[in-house]
C-alpha cells in the first residue's frame, strides 16, 4: 500500500433542508488507488466528492492532503490536485474551442503561457484528440466531449481524478475506450475514484470499493470482499456482478472446481472453463 494521499475525519455534511447528507466520513486514501465508490441514488457518493474537491466545505470534520489540514489559505492546493469529470459533459465543457478548454484551468493557475499549451498539447495527445484542438466542443459526439472533459483534467495535472457515472449515456464502444484511458491512467500511478451503478465494471476494475448507504460508509473493502456480503448488498441496495454470479452457479452445481481463482474478465472465464470438460459435453 502506497503513502496517505487523502484523509477524511468525521467529515459531515447537510444540505438547506437539515437532512445530513453526510453523516460522519472517515477514510484514507492512498497513492496509486483504484477505488470505486458505489451505493444507490441518494447514498452521499457525489455530496462526498464534491466535499473532497473543495466545491462545497464541510459543516464538521477534517480534509487533510498530504499530511496538510485543508482550509480557506490552501483551498486553491486542493482543487489543483482533486479534479472531477462529471457525469455531464455538457455540464463542465465552458469554451468555445477544444483547445481553450482544456486550457482553461491551466490559464487559472496563472502558469506562463509556453507552460499552458506545452499541457494543452499533451493532455490532447493523450486522449487522442489533437485533430479536434480548434473545434467548438459542444458540437462533438458524446464519447469526444468525455474525452475533452478528462483531458481537462489531465492538463490540471491532478493526482486525484474523480469520476462520476463516466460511463452513463456512453455507447459499448465509447464505454470501451473510457476503460483503456482508466487503465492508462492507472499505469501513470494516478488515483482514481469512480462512482457508477455497473457493479460488472466495478468487479473487474476497482482494486478497493467504498459502499455508501444513507451518507455513511457502511463497507470498505476488495471486490470480492463486497460483493460475496450480501448483507451490505442488501443494505445498500445492490447486485452481484454477472461474472462472479455464474462462476459460482457452476461451483455450486460442480460444473467446475472451486479454486477460488474468481474470473473477472471473459478471457479469465473462459481459461476456467477450458480446464473442464464442459466443452466435450
Amino acid at each position: 500500500m502506497g503513502k496517505t494521499i487523502l484523509k477524511v475525519e468525521d467529515l459531515r455534511y447537510a444540505y438547506g433542508n437539515g437532512e445530513p447528507a453526510l453523516n460522519g466520513i472517515n477514510i484514507n486514501i492512498y497513492e496509486g488507488e483504484k477505488i470505486a465508490v458505489i451505493g444507490s441514488n441518494g447514498s452521499g457518493k457525489s455530496t462526498f466528492f464534491l466535499n473532497i474537491n473543495g466545491v462545497f466545505t464541510p459543516e464538521h470534520g477534517k480534509i487533510i492532503y498530504r499530511d496538510t489540514v485543508v482550509n480557506k489559505k490552501n483551498l486553491k492546493e486542493l482543487r489543483k490536485n482533486i479534479g472531477i469529470v462529471f457525469q455531464d459533459a455538457d455540464n463542465q465543457i465552458i469554451a468555445s474551442t477544444v483547445m481553450a478548454e482544456v486550457g482553461f484551468g491551466p490559464m487559472n493557475l496563472k502558469l506562463s503561457k509556453q507552460e499552458v499549451r506545452q499541457r494543452v498539447e499533451e493532455a490532447l495527445e493523450y486522449m487522442n484528440i489533437s485533430d479536434f484542438k480548434d473545434r467548438p466542443p459542444h458540437y462533438l459526439s458524446g464519447g469526444e466531449k468525455k474525452r475533452v472533459t478528462i483531458a481537462d483534467i489531465i492538463a490540471m495535472q491532478s493526482e486525484i481524478i474523480i469520476f462520476d457515472e463516466p460511463t452513463a449515456a456512453l455507447d459499448p464502444l465509447n464505454a470501451l475506450m473510457l476503460e483503456k484511458v482508466l487503465g492508462k491512467l492507472a499505469s501513470d500511478g494516478k488515483t482514481m475514484l469512480i462512482s457508477t451503478h455497473d457493479v460488472d465494471f466495478v468487479y473487474r476494475w476497482a482494486e478497493r470499493i467504498l459502499v455508501f448507504c444513507h451518507g455513511k460508509i457502511i463497507a470498505d473493502g476488495t471486490p470480492l470482499e463486497i460483493f460475496k456480503n450480501t448483507k451490505v448488498l442488501k443494505q445498500a441496495n445492490l447486485k452481484q456482478p454477472i461474472m462472479l454470479k455464474v462462476y459460482e452457479l457452476l461451483v455450486e452445481k460442480h460444473i467446475v472446481e472451486n479454486t477460488k481463482d474468481y474470473p473477472k474478465s471473459t478471457e479469465e472465464f473462459k481459461k476456467i472453463l477450458e480446464k473442464t470438460d464442459i466443452f466435450s459435453r
